[in-house]
């Protein structure tokens, strides 16, 4: 079997229109196994939907996006209603359901309770989801994320709410997805994690900086 290549996401020339009015336009970036890149710039520059057109969750206006591998997001707030009766558990199985249905790598035995511990949720894997805080479940989203060892990884804030432990730790976890051999990409404001990073895009009103 031919080595993988060593960009895992080729993106060229992005546009992306919202109300009729392009927010991103011709964005071309590649996104490296084993490296993390901090997508960084102000507020309305466009680095969320950058991050959601790299996913597949938004089409492009314009351009095209080559993906080599599995993927998975991490998203800031979950989508789901407080009402909704899942536990820390539950969220982070979630991230193993697409493998179940024919990923190349199997879930490993206690994969869900290892991604917990490494998010620092050990002990609260029956708690709703609703009686977290917003750092927890952050550390939930971000669990669900790892356990499902993806070759890419992509994240919108995955520090957002947490204390200056938790953000470190977070930072921490990116470099072992990379070391791994991940294409990890996380937008991001924390100034630390934008040093940290192997590689930063800039982003300034839908264009790269």
């Amino acid at each position: 079997m031919p080595s993988p290549t060593l960009d895992a996401i080729r993106a060229h020339d992005l546009c992306y229109a919202h109300d009729g009015r392009d927010v991103l336009h011709g964005v071309s970036v590649a996104l490296r196994r084993g490296t993390v890149t901090a997508v960084a710039g102000p507020n309305g520059a466009g680095k969320s939907t950058l991050v959601e057109l790299l996913a597949g969750v938004r089409p492009p206006r314009r351009g095209v996006v080559q993906r080599d591998g599995t993927l998975a997001l991490v998203v800031q707030r979950p989508v789901a209603p407080d009402t909704l009766p899942v536990t820390v558990h539950d969220v982070v199985s979630m991230g193993t359901w697409a493998r179940r249905r024919g990923s190349h790598r199997s879930v490993t035995p206690g994969a869900v309770d290892d991604a917990i511990d490494r998010v620092g949720l050990s002990g609260l894997e029956e708690r709703p989801l609703a009686t977290l805080s917003g750092g927890q479940r952050q550390r939930a989203l971000l669990a669900q994320g790892l356990v499902q060892q993806a070759d890419i990884l992509l994240l919108d804030e995955p520090a957002a709410g947490l204390d200056r432990s938790s953000r470190d730790r977070t930072r921490e976890l990116l470099a072992e997805e990379a070391a791994r051999g991940a294409a990890v990409a996380c937008v991001t404001h924390d100034d630390a994690s934008i040093r940290a990073a192997d590689r930063v895009l800039r982003l300034d009103d839908g264009r790269l900086a």
